[in-house]
């Protein structure tokens, strides 16, 4: 046996100890470890003040949490496609040509949005006039990117209030109705909306907190615009505002939303904003629910609202008129003219009388007393006190109903060619539009023209595509386009294939509308 065998041993595992050690520390500073270590600052996420300290402030959060997980499946984005046109002459009433500048139509349509909340698990949804007026297609997204064509059930410009519906197979979530007449100054409100904002829908579902700021507020927005539409002109008069004011968000594309108390009950529908700007500074306004749910059921049940009339011209009452005709409060609403013809004659209203109660709840302002009308209906007979001669008088009479519904003319149209439903007209590949295009051969389809905010628009067809195969046949001809996108269900997936000047090819499937 070798003595020095051992010392040997110990040789070795002294040198690849040392070997490993600087092959380590090479790999090391490749990588970047042996550099010097910074240290991080030691993080506090302990509480500075305690849960019991803040709880009001915690459950108030959590409330705002609860509401809102319970209500946002309700809440719909709502886009429209609407024609806008001048007036022409032919539109305008005589008399009124001076008030409005007619114009030719563009023949273009334009896309509207706003939000809606589901109200019925069958598909009823509530939204304002507004986004819906004038809309020749009307398409509802939900939060799990489905969408669906929706109808107009009916709607409502004097009140900003319209019923669309769903027609599919299965339950919606719902929202639940409040009382707006139980709503108070100070109580806190939530207002929310899914506005969307194009392709992206960057700003679905939108959640702002406030309280109630006032109640009764007659803004005149309403009126203006029945003012401003040579169809509505001679009746704007009949315009109900007498919108719940908060201070909670409201924005562009929120209006139609609904607007909810602490408990997650509809109490109004977001329909404005006062703002210098267009957008929110500290103004928002809501529909009450109690006249919009009143206004649903006339539009559900007719498809038309009968609105209630008294037949007066009425006046807020001012300081003067209180102290003139010996009002106990500058309260009340004063009459300036009675029809002849109307309710308020055969009841023997009177110029000069002050209505201050209708069916002993007191009026104070003239958007109260309609909206008290507007909740009931033509043949009603209703009790009002006023103030005559400086005493009050009890009247009754039945309610009339306001000219509103006259008939309009009804134009049918002709059937579309199927590739018009789609938005698309489509020419053959011809040697000019080869060279305008950068094509390098002449043969096939191009999409010639794509309408605005039609389903080709909506995903993203563009002018200059040549068109391949439509739901995997070849296309070599328009007659070719035709005949398969005639052979298409409506709401049926048509899957184009389309090729770029570049050679580059993309699929792009358009749901066929109708279905």
């Amino acid at each position: 046996m070798d003595v020095h065998d051992p010392l040997r041993s110990k040789a070795k595992v002294v040198l690849y100890s040392s070997v490993v050690c600087v092959a380590a520390v090479g790999l090391a500073a490749g990588f970047g470890w042996s550099q010097s270590s910074v240290a991080l600052p030691a993080i506090d996420e302990s509480p500075r003040v305690s849960a019991q300290a803040v709880r009001p402030a915690l459950d108030l959060s959590d409330a705002f949490v609860n509401v809102a997980d319970v209500v946002t499946p309700a809440v719909v984005r709502i886009e429209a496609t609407r024609m806008v046109t001048a007036p022409s002459a032919s539109d305008i009433p005589e008399g009124l040509q001076r008030f409005f500048q007619p114009g030719e139509p563009d023949n273009q349509p334009r896309l509207a949005g706003g939000s809606g909340f589901i109200i019925s698990d069958d598909g009823y949804i509530l939204t304002n006039d507004h986004v819906v007026a004038d809309a020749t297609d009307v398409r509802v997204y939900f939060p799990d990117r489905r969408y669906f064509d929706a109808r107009v059930v009916g709607s409502d410009p004097f009140t900003d209030v319209a019923v669309i519906k769903i027609d599919a197979e299965e339950q919606f979530p719902t929202m639940s109705f409040g009382d707006s007449e139980g709503v108070s100054v100070g109580e806190w409100v939530l207002a929310i909306g899914n506005p969307g904002f194009g392709a992206g829908n960057q700003l679905d579902y939108t959640v702002t907190a406030g309280i109630v700021s006032a109640r009764g507020r007659g803004l005149g927005l309403i009126g203006n615009e029945l003012r401003r539409d040579p169809r509505t002109y001679e009746n704007a008069g009949y315009a109900i505002e007498d919108f719940i004011q908060t201070d909670a968000v409201i924005n562009p594309g929120n209006s139609g939303g609904p607007l909810v108390d602490i408990q997650g009950r509809v109490v109004g529908i977001n329909s404005a904003i006062a703002s210098a700007t267009g957008f929110y500074q500290g103004y928002g306004f809501a529909i009450p629910i109690n006249l919009a749910r009143r206004i649903m059921e006339d539009l559900i049940e007719f498809g038309q609202v009968r609105r209630a009339r008294l037949g007066v011209t009425i006046e807020d009452v001012e300081p003067e008129d209180a102290e003139a005709f010996g009002l106990p409060s500058v309260s009340g609403v004063l009459v300036q003219d009675v029809d002849g013809a109307g309710p308020a004659a055969n009841a023997d209203l009177e110029q000069g009388d002050v209505i201050v109660a209708v069916e002993g709840e007191p009026v104070g302002y003239v958007a109260q007393l309609q909206g008290k009308v507007a909740m009931r209906r033509p043949g009603d007979r209703v009790e009002l006190t006023i103030y005559r001669d400086g005493s009050p008088k009890d009247v009754s009479l039945r309610l009339g109903e306001a000219p509103l519904n006259e008939a309009a003319p009804t134009v049918v149209a002709a059937e579309p060619v199927a590739e018009e439903r789609l938005g698309i007209m489509v020419e053959p590949m011809s040697p000019e539009t080869a060279s305008n295009y950068g094509y390098d051969e002449v043969e096939g389809v191009i999409i010639a023209e794509v309408q605005r905010a039609s389903p080709a628009a909506r995903r993203r067809l563009v002018p200059g595509e040549r068109i391949l195969a439509i739901n995997g046949e070849n296309v070599a001809s328009t007659d070719d386009v035709r005949t398969l996108l005639s052979a298409a269900e409506p709401g049926s997936i048509v899957q184009f294939v389309v090729m770029r000047p570049d050679d580059s090819s993309r699929v792009v499937n358009v749901r066929m509308p109708g279905g």
